[in-house]
């Protein structure tokens, strides 16, 4: 079974104790891995992701791959820094957020663009197959286990109602991407960047208003107890999610022995990203209903005023379009592409 490690100091043992259990631990392993992330050990990610990840890749390669699991960047450093951890070796893999590094993958962005975005089942697997087609030069210094998304986000708000654009002007509110960033901005709001655990001290403290932010993830912050309003979009398509990755070091990866890189490939792709983009969807409910429970105020966007948002958030994504045209990409082919594969994992 996979270890949780919560902590570094080694367990002295018994001389004899250690020889052999060294002995044996050589014989029934050959590699371990180590998996870092920014999240609680409570986190959707890790109860739903990484555990059941882990435990499966220990049992497919009978006992010879172990894995390590540290939550809340307990290896050091800071979040944004995760993707440099796994390709430089620092660790063997990560769970990250690309939007951490704004600009870096910008190909990627294209399912952070407002009211492009589905579930988090279509979108995680639109995400995983467009990595696949149309920007695998965005990631060919890792071995990529997994890009996906959440279900479409909410803006959980204090002391701040918002029902209308008009409500948004000016108000602080974190964003976790470059995108959202520049939407939030356009639409009249004060977006504040950074990373989802300064999130609950920074609305106690009120250096922001609200937060956009999944469900899923409000639970393990605490941010139904912080917060007591939330501004849901209606349809098919939300203002914005954020895209994940799952990494593993290039380097780890070609080293290990033709089987063992089957079981990481047999666990990698399209059928993880359809499931884990599933549980991403069952996990809001959870978040909502704790919302529920504290009492708290429910705002839809609907309608004219839906779109109302709509037409002006637009620039945001002719801006995107125009920087991949510069950069020598088709940027309206690639976000034909998203949306047609959002379409196509949406009716399947």
């Amino acid at each position: 079974m996979f270890r949780l490690k919560f902590g570094l100091l080694p367990i002295v043992l018994g001389g004899a104790f250690l020889v052999f259990g060294s002995i044996s631990q050589a014989t029934a392993q050959e590699v371990t891995l180590r998996i870092h992330h920014f999240l609680p050990a409570s986190s959707t990610v890790q109860v739903e992701l990484l555990e059941p990840w882990a435990e499966r890749v220990e049992t497919q390669s009978e006992g010879r791959i172990a894995i390590e699991i540290y939550p809340t960047m307990q290896l050091g450093g800071r979040a944004p820094q995760l993707f440099d951890q796994v390709r430089d070796g620092v660790v063997e893999m990560v769970w990250t957020l690309p939007g951490y590094t704004p600009g870096r993958f910008p190909k990627l962005e294209v399912f952070e663009l407002p009211f492009v975005p589905g579930s988090a089942r279509a979108t995680s697997a639109a995400a995983q197959k467009y990595y696949e087609t149309h920007a695998r030069d965005e990631l060919s210094s890792v071995r990529p286990i997994l890009v996906h998304a959440h279900a479409p986000g909410t803006l959980h708000m204090k002391d701040t109602r918002i029902r209308k654009l008009e409500d948004l002007q000016g108000v602080k509110v974190r964003a976790p991407t470059r995108i959202l960033n520049d939407t939030l901005d356009i639409l009249g709001a004060s977006p504040v960047g950074m990373p989802v655990p300064q999130v609950p001290e920074a609305i106690s403290k009120g250096v922001i208003q609200g937060a956009a932010l999944p469900y899923e993830v409000t639970r393990s912050l605490r941010m139904h107890e912080l917060t007591d309003s939330h501004t849901e979009f209606h349809g098919e398509r939300g203002l914005y999610t954020a895209v994940f990755l799952f990494l593993m070091n290039k380097q780890t990866y070609e080293s290990l022995p033709a089987d063992l890189q089957q079981v990481i490939d047999d666990n990698s792709g399209l059928e993880l990203a359809l499931e884990i983009g599933a549980t991403w969807d069952e996990a809001e409910e959870p978040g909502r209903q704790a919302a529920r429970e504290e009492g708290d105020a429910f705002d839809i966007i609907e309608g004219e005023e839906l779109q109302r948002w709509r037409e002006a958030s637009q620039p945001v994504i002719e801006e995107w379009v125009a920087e991949r045209d510069a950069a020598g990409d088709d940027g309206e082919a690639l976000l034909s592409a998203a949306r047609e594969l959002i379409e196509h994992y949406s009716e399947e």
